[in-house]
């Protein structure tokens, strides 16, 4: 079973940039039922990345906790991406 569990995202308000505490996490596009297949997006040494599917930029925040977001409701709780 896995150490951790990768930090899921939304862009259900529809903003052009969400900053994030994790370089690696999952974007589902909207919350579901309309969501898009869940991709996972590694930054690598990069502090942005934009998600192939719905083009939202993902931007890495070092100060936010790795489950966390700006705009705070961008973030999937652990439970709900589980």
């Amino acid at each position: 079973m896995a150490e951790h569990v990768v930090p899921h995202f939304h862009n259900n308000p529809g903003v052009p940039v969400i900053e994030i505490g994790a370089k690696e996490f999952m974007c589902v596009g909207a919350k579901p039922p309309f969501d898009h297949p869940h991709v996972f997006i590694d930054m690598g040494d990069e502090n942005e990345a934009i998600c192939p599917y719905c083009s939202t930029l993902y931007r890495y925040d070092p100060r936010l906790n790795a489950h966390a977001a700006r705009p705070a409701e961008c973030a999937l709780p652990e439970t709900a991406a589980a």
